[in-house]
């Protein structure tokens, strides 16, 4: 006697539709972990590096594990920290080494000017969301005045030195096809032509 499969109702379709759709993610250098929702319902493996939109802007994240009712929160009542964009590509980790030259040119004319000024305050950190919108320094202890507006202003510099902030949409969805922001396209090639932020990806 051959045994039936069990059949899923479209009302257990629903659910495990959300619950794929939901992820816990790492993101910051700080390392927080929340509760992030997919915007095209994909399932994202462990590990994978996403785009994702934040309460700062646009940030990297790495995905650690699904999240839905097994974490004890009902998927329609728990909160969420963000959206998933989509999946981190080839003219990304470019833009990324781009920014990662600039947050650390950044940090060493921080820690110069604090050296000058005799200001004795730990600098842990410098981190630039994705977008190139925003830059914060992460420091030891109480920060006085005389440091925030240092920092201000040295934020102001290296946003304007990243110019990423002007592709903030196109970093948001990516280019489309023939651009390696595309996931089907599989990345630049050589050539990138077609890809309408390639003035940020050569800089």
């Amino acid at each position: 006697m051959q045994a039936r499969r069990p059949c899923l109702s479209h009302e257990n379709v629903s659910d495990t539709f959300e619950i794929t759709r939901h992820h816990f993610v790492r993101v910051g250098v700080l390392g927080h972990v929340g509760r992030f929702t997919s915007v095209d319902a994909v399932a994202y493996a462990r590990g994978m590096r996403v785009v994702c939109r934040t309460s700062r802007g646009l940030e990297v994240g790495e995905i650690l594990a699904p999240a839905g009712e097994a974490d004890g929160a009902s998927v329609e009542g728990a909160s969420s920290d963000g959206s998933i964009l989509r999946g981190v590509t080839v003219s990304d980790d470019l833009l990324l080494a781009r920014l990662e030259r600039n947050r650390q040119e950044a940090f060493a004319a921080c820690e110069k000017e604090l050296a000058q000024r005799g200001i004795h305050i730990p600098l842990l950190e410098v981190e630039q969301l994705f977008d190139g919108s925003s830059l914060y320094f992460h420091f030891l202890g109480e920060v006085p005045p005389e440091v925030t507006e240092l920092t201000d202003r040295l934020a102001e510099t290296y946003n304007a030195a990243a110019g990423i902030s002007q592709f903030s949409d196109l970093l948001e969805t990516g280019c489309g096809p023939g651009c390696g922001t595309d996931e089907k396209a599989g990345g630049c090639g050589d050539s990138c032509v077609s890809c309408a932020i390639a003035g940020a990806c050569k800089k």
